[in-house]
């Protein structure tokens, strides 16, 4: 079964997330747990946390399908001593986070190496990060989501994300997200059917379908292998209808949270109908 949603607005509150999330019709969803734009953040209050759970739970929301994404500020694989703690305790705040509304995964971007230091270095970096998160914390999954590769990004690899893997101490508790703009504009061929067939081959090899842990859903601005990362609305853009309509009825991507992130939030209670249609029964 495909688990839909999209990355809904906490304005109010997290406890909002969930009624966000329903009012569109999805049976997924991801929030920031604390404003994405900041370092930091005012503690959960017990009312907010207990009215998320409790809001969940009359919506029907599992933790399994739900997608926290942590600041855009942390930078796990940053080369500076100050800035990569700084990065290191807002990363292990928003674990943290999530321990006490009882969710079960955080998705992330890697990390960049900012042309300071080379990229394999910084791997090792990010995997440090995420190690002493991980010894930190309890029941939180870390999941890496693959990135475009602008700039210096790391993760725009299958090979990079293995990498960091396999230097994770505790290999149940890290993950991968696929955002499908991002695969597509690092260079992975995904609109014809062998494209398709061949990039989730390679992701299998390398990666293995058994560390995916979610999906960001995204039509695409850019062209195959631009390394520019800008989403667009499901079927308006490179990726077109028939990508998605393959990924519908492709059941390696069932249970597991996906997630729009498509530009225009107006449209997402009718991006996830239109998607559940394309689902042949």
């Amino acid at each position: 079964m495909k688990y839909i949603g999209a990355h809904v607005s906490t304005a109010g509150g997290v406890e909002n997330a969930p009624l966000n999330a329903a009012a569109i019709g999805a049976k997924a969803f991801a929030l920031f747990t604390k404003n994405q734009r900041q370092w930091n953040a005012p503690p959960l209050s017990e009312k907010s946390i207990e009215k998320f759970k409790e809001n969940c739970r009359i919506h029907g929301f599992d933790p399994s399908h739900i997608l926290p994404h942590d600041s855009y500020l942390i930078n796990l694989g940053h080369p500076g001593k100050d800035e990569l703690a700084k990065s290191r305790a807002a990363f292990l705040d928003e674990m943290q986070r999530c321990e006490q509304l009882g969710l079960s995964m955080l998705n992330f971007h890697p990390g960049s190496h900012l042309k300071l230091v080379s990229p394999e270095d910084s791997l090792k970096i990010i995997a440090e990060s995420i190690n002493t998160a991980l010894d930190k914390t309890k029941g939180v999954t870390a999941v890496i989501e693959n990135t475009a590769g602008q700039g210096s990004n790391l993760g725009h690899t299958f090979e990079q994300i293995r990498y960091i893997i396999d230097l994770i101490g505790d290999k149940e508790r890290v993950g991968v997200c696929l955002d499908t703009c991002h695969t597509y504009t690092a260079g992975y061929e995904l609109v014809t059917p062998e494209g398709y067939e061949e990039t989730f081959r390679q992701f299998d090899s390398v990666i293995g379908f058994s560390y995916l842990r979610g999906i960001h859903l995204n039509d695409s601005m850019k062209p195959l292998g631009s390394h520019v990362d800008r989403h667009d609305s499901i079927g308006k853009g490179l990726l077109g209808i028939e990508f998605f309509r393959r990924m519908m009825n492709d059941s390696r991507f069932d249970n597991i949270p996906v997630i729009l992130e498509t530009p225009d939030e107006e449209l997402w209670k009718e991006e996830i109908s239109l998607l559940y249609n394309l689902i042949s029964h």
